[in-house]
């Protein structure tokens, strides 16, 4: 027998069967066969809470113990309600005298069409009492709780809990705004008593946000906007303070905790000018700051605004005033991305603590469905009058009707919508307490399981089957955005599903123009083009293009992005992985959309190397190559080139400079991505260059020593940037050509051949490629700065190099030197050139009248070879704080003082001030704000090649440019005045601890 008794309280649901045991067996309940009350307490969500909150009513109205005595159902209202809200039971059972609810009961229903719900004034009547109550705003609180009791009552015991549940809200919303009404009439009344003039004074609440859309939460702030009326005569300060001491009344009145808890809180944060503006205006001081200073999200909060309370003539005025404000929103500039930005920042706001259990604002949940819908709405509600609706489930349908949605898309989406809202609904009734998470306890889940479903449902879920329904919603959810903003696209172009929207080509484009598309007539082109026809492709294209129009949008410019992409689908669409890729990988594809409409360069080089889509979703694919690996795979391709060619060394060429191009290619995604750093980017960049020197030299060097036989070793240095591997992309490679001729050849002989062999090599490097690749960028050598500049021979030999920098070198030419490093050619000569080399730039410290001259030339250089009419603190290379001011910095200190400190001698300036800290030269805070300077201009010199700008060593000033350069130093969307002025400040930092160390005396 007690193996029994325990099984059926366990399939009651109790969970603690001791306890459930004891208090079966309280005095208060011998009345009632033990077996009828633990079969009865099934429909529980908590038997075990009910079970205690049963005992503690009855000691205080023991009637309801007869409701056993009329059957399962009579009881079954009183045992839904204490088993999912313990706050409600506790109303309960401080205030015995409204058992009479759960005595009358609820009035029962099977189709709840047949249910009307009480109108706004029988609510009203029903609060309306507490004003003769002796403490009427007590009266008040406690009336409204009578009333959420009932409706919580008729709530628990739906057939359908989930289509109850708008109407729930709408009562919701109903009792709401009676409670404003009846509050703001005791405060008139107060209020009235110290000032008589108040009566004067007409006062109409707006409510906002969930209040105004009638789908509000059992414990929710009720947003409000106030508007007041004064009549001729009364003074603007008068009415002013007596309409705000009105609305503060309000406030105080519901949110009081004397004699019973307070209900909600009234936010009037939503006012004009926020909680800096005044509590009430004028309906004129409203329609004139809405007319001149609202910003887009406050034309998208009106949206839900509705007279709830107060005067309903001001409240209509107000209405017509302001709602037609809201259907001319989507018509400004930048609107639909402002609102998106807005939504990114809901997601950024999330507590990581919070994200996953966010039913509200976490992806999949309410906020992206009511952002879907709203900004469908504002977008097409500006010619269809029928959108213009408040609450979602309307809007859904609306939509539906205009066609703007498919029914089954329709269908979905309210029933995700109902069921979300019903899940937040029932979390806090459980405590009334204002929350949006999903619980995290056992107990908690097994609960809210069983609350959520019909009291017919008997069969008691595991937590873990809630949690997988919950989260299939939210899969649901998070497709809405895509399938159903953009989707409709398609439909003008292509032959899609019935289920489908039909969209007119006119109504496409409006959509595309409102999400940033410039020329909306050709985007669609571009999208019929892709979508049409039948084949696995075109099916696929519709499946993702969706998402990809979005992610376009969001881009820099989109229209070019949706270009390269039709160009770079044209050019894979055959090749299964592609659109596997997308499909399967949203990384990839989200990555291939933020370089497409965010960069001119890269899209360029996708364009002629389209297999390179392929490394989007791999980060190891993205990751730099060795130079070796590089190299052996040059050689090789070199040698089958030459082979396959007949022996033509010169076609060979064109494989190593597509190696280097494939090479920038994978840095620059990778760079994009965010997967290296800017030394990085240099390194690996310098080595393409290298790679694609040393195959151009040997193929130099088979076409002239074929000629005459090899007369001399050959070496190629590279200089300036190139030399401390800190170039960016389409740099040229400043070079000095070094040679030594062979035993027993004439030094005039050896000299001819060296001319002759660096006059190949850059022609081979610069010039065009045939056939001519889009985006190939051909490397240009810039030999100025050899001895003797443009006058000297291109190749010296490294005797007379030795001679010039014993005799004749400037001071210039020593801090040149600094960054040389050999790159190409013959391995020994290299060798002895770098000894050479060392002796002179870390040799003895430079003079005083030499540091001045260096000096003398920064300020000559910034003077004279800064752009006629570029602006100074913004020029990325000569500019005050830029890239000459870190570098002249960094090498000055390396000649004073590179002699004695071995860890001086670097070409890199990054290298350099991590020594120059090392060797205590040069303080962190220095250092760091140097390099920050020099990274951040580094970043923005690339920047601007990878956008597509002419101009590369200028902070651009145009929005557009200044917005790609912005995003791709890091800073978000709509940053880039935040991004201009972080420039500004570290550059300007950047200059004054150059000038003050620079032209610091020794």
């Amino acid at each position: 027998m007690q193996e029994q008794s325990v099984r059926r309280l366990i399939a009651a649901g109790f969970q603690d069967t001791a306890r459930a045991k004891r208090f079966l067996a309280d005095s208060q309940l011998e009345a009632i066969p033990t077996e009828d009350l633990v079969e009865q307490m099934r429909c529980a969500p908590d038997p075990d809470q009910a079970l205690l909150l049963l005992i503690r009513l009855a000691e205080r109205a023991p009637e309801v113990l007869e409701l056993f005595r009329k059957g399962q159902s009579a009881a079954l209202p009183m045992l839904r309600l204490l088993g999912a809200s313990q706050a409600l039971s506790e109303f309960l059972i401080r205030h015995p005298q409204h058992v009479d609810l759960l005595i009358e009961g609820p009035r029962p229903f099977s189709d709840a069409s047949e249910h009307r719900d009480p109108s706004a004034e029988e609510l009203h009547a029903r609060l309306a009492s507490a004003c003769t109550a002796e403490q009427p705003g007590t009266a008040l609180r406690v009336a409204y709780r009578r009333e959420l009791t009932r409706l919580a009552l008729e709530d628990l015991i739906a057939e359908d809990p989930a289509e109850f549940q708008p109407r729930a809200s709408r009562q919701l919303a109903d009792l709401a705004g009676a409670a404003v009404e009846v509050a703001l009439r005791i405060a008139h009344e107060e209020l009235s008593r110290r000032r008589p003039e108040a009566s004067e004074v007409e006062l109409a609440v707006i409510g906002m946000g969930k209040c105004g859309a009638r789908e509000l939460n059992y414990v929710s702030d009720v947003d409000v906007i106030f508007v007041h009326r004064a009549p001729e005569g009364m003074e603007h300060d008068v009415a002013q303070t007596l309409a705000a001491d009105l609305a503060a009344g309000i406030s105080r009145i519901i949110g009081a905790n004397s004699g019973e808890p307070a209900l909600w809180e009234v936010d009037a944060n939503l006012r004009p000018e926020g909680k800096d503006g005044p509590l009430s205006r004028t309906l004129d001081s409203h329609k004139e700051y809405y007319a001149r200073w609202a910003h887009g999200w406050e034309y998208q909060a009106l949206l839900k605004a509705r007279p709830i309370a107060g005067s309903a003539s001001l409240g209509e005025d107000y209405m017509d005033a302001i709602w037609p404000l809201v259907w001319e929103a989507s018509a400004q500039t930048n609107f639909v991305e402002n609102v998106q930005a807005m939504r990114r920042r809901v997601f950024e706001n999330i507590s990581s603590d919070h994200a996953a259990r966010e039913i509200k604002l976490g992806r999949g949940g309410l906020r992206d469905i009511e952002f879907t819908v709203q900004l469908l709405q504002l977008v097409h509600g500006r010619v269809d009058a029928s959108l213009r609706v408040r609450d979602t489930v309307s809007a859904i349908a609306a939509l539906e009707t205009g066609e703007y949605v498919s029914s089954h898309d329709a269908e979905e989406m309210s029933a995700a919508y109902r069921r979300l809202r019903l899940y937040e609904h029932r979390i806090q009734m459980s405590n009334m307490r204002r929350t949006h998470l999903m619980p995290e306890k056992e107990a908690d889940l097994r609960a809210l399981a069983h609350a959520v479903r019909g009291p017919q449902e008997t069969r008691r879920r595991a937590p873990g089957e809630l949690l997988d329904e919950w989260k299939a919603v939210a899969r649901e959810v998070t497709g809405f955005h895509e399938r159903i903003f953009y989707r409709p696209l398609l439909s003008t172009t292509a032959a899609l599903s019935d289920e489908d929207v039909r969209l007119s080509p006119e109504s496409a484009q409006a959509r595309l123009a409102a999400l940033g598309y410039m020329d909306a007539p050709g985007a669609v082109r571009h999208i019929q083009a892709l979508t049409s026809g039948v084949s696995r492709r075109s099916k696929l294209q519709r499946r993702v293009l969706p998402a990809m129009l979005g992610w376009l949008a969001e881009g820099v410019d989109p229209d070019a992005g949706l270009l390269a992409f039709r160009r770079l689908s044209d050019s894979l669409g055959s090749s299964p992985w592609y659109m596997t890729m997308l499909r399967d990988s949203s990384v990839a594809a989200e990555r291939l959309a933020a370089i497409l409409s965010g960069s001119r360069f890269i899209s360029d080089l996708l364009e002629h190397s389209p297999e390179a889509a392929r490394w989007l979703g791999d980060d190891e694919r993205l990751a730099p190559r060795s130079f070796e690996a590089l190299w052996t795979e040059a050689q090789h391709s070199l040698a089958r080139h030459t082979e396959r060619e007949g022996g033509d060394p010169t076609a060979g060429v064109r494989l190593v400079r597509l190696i280097r191009q494939r090479e920038v290619l994978r840095t620059a995604i990778a760079d994009t991505v965010g997967l290296l750093t800017a030394e990085q980017v240099g390194r690996t960049l310098s080595d393409a260059d290298r790679l694609v020197t040393l195959g151009a030299l040997r193929v130099a060097e088979q076409e002239v020593y074929g000629e005459s036989g090899q007369q001399i070793d050959f070496l190629v240095v590279a200089m300036g940037r190139q030399g401390g591997q800190e170039i960016g992309y389409g740099s040229d490679m400043d070079a000095l050509f070094v040679h030594r001729a062979k035993e027993g050849v004439e030094p005039s002989g050896a000299a001819g051949q060296a001319k002759k062999l660096t006059q190949r090599l850059t022609a081979l490097l610069s010039a065009p490629v045939k056939p001519p690749v889009r985006g190939e960028s051909p490397l240009q050598i810039d030999a100025d700065l050899r001895p003797e500049g443009k006058q000297g021979p291109l190749s010296r030999s490294l005797d007379s190099y030795a001679e010039y920098y014993r005799r004749w070198i400037a001071v210039w030419e020593r801090q040149a030197l600094l960054r040389a490093r050999p790159i190409a050619g013959c391995s020994q000569l290299a060798a002895d050139f770098v000894r050479v080399a060392d002796e002179v730039r870390y040799g003895t410290a430079p003079t005083e009248s030499e540091i001045r001259e260096i000096r003398r030339i920064k300020a000559r250089v910034e003077a004279e070879r800064l752009p006629r009419g570029a602006d100074p603190n913004r020029h990325v290379k000569l500019g005050r704080g830029g890239l000459s001011d870190v570098e002249w910095l960094v090498q000055l200190m390396q000649l004073q003082h590179a002699h004695e400190l071995p860890r001086l001698r670097t070409s890199s300036t990054l290298q350099g001030l991590d020594a120059l800290v090392d060797d205590q030269l040069l303080s962190p805070i220095d250092a760091n704000t140097l390099a920050e300077a020099w990274k951040l201009c580094t970043r923005v010199r690339s920047g601007n090649k990878v956008w597509g700008l002419r101009t590369i060593d200028v902070l651009p000033s145009a929005r557009r440019d200044l917005e790609a350069v912005s995003r791709w130093c890091g800073f978000g969307p709509g940053r880039a005045a935040d991004f201009e002025e972080h420039y500004l400040r570290s550059t300007r930092r950047a200059r004054a601890v150059f000038e003050r160390l620079f032209y610091a005396t020794e």
